[in-house]
């Protein structure tokens, strides 16, 4: 059996979409938010290439897609002039949860963001995900603020 140290992280094309948004919505706030559509995870994903700080990355195990997460650089003036980077849509495949997986893709986020000059790596996660958050205090990340959210249209 593959063991998660086997992953290798890159960067997402267009080909790694539909994989990215099965492992999106393999969960119980996932199955309620994803759609079967693929057109706008298609369109949204040309948008990210576009822009250039923001990138979607994929592990591969053995040519199939087992954990994703996106990575936005963002440069600020706050924090003496802070570049950060964000971290969202953090997924690992059901299979792999809880073998070490979820900490090497974020020990592959944080040397992605060293790597572009980040002394800030931030992400949020829901409130309800009390496994994801004693997740992340064990990799030394700290709950500093109240995040909000407002849907527009």
């Amino acid at each position: 059996m593959p063991e998660a140290s086997d992953i290798l992280f890159r960067p997402a094309t267009a080909a790694d979409v539909p994989a990215v948004v099965a492992l999106l919505a393999d969960d119980v706030l996932g199955a309620g938010r994803e759609s079967a559509d693929l057109a706008p995870y298609h369109a949204a994903f040309e948008a990210m290439q576009s822009e250039g700080n923001n990138t979607l990355i994929v592990g591969e195990l053995d040519g199939t897609a087992v954990a994703t997460y996106q990575i936005t650089f963002i440069s600020g003036l706050s924090l003496r002039a802070a570049r950060r980077a964000q971290v969202e849509s953090v997924r690992v495949a059901a299979s792999l949860r809880n073998r070490g997986a979820g900490a090497l893709l974020m020990a592959d986020a944080e040397s992605r963001a060293r790597a572009a000059g980040c002394s800030l790596i931030q992400l949020t996660s829901n409130a309800t995900r009390a496994d994801a958050r004693r997740f992340y205090e064990r990799l030394g990340f700290t709950s500093s603020h109240t995040g909000f959210k407002k849907t527009l249209g």
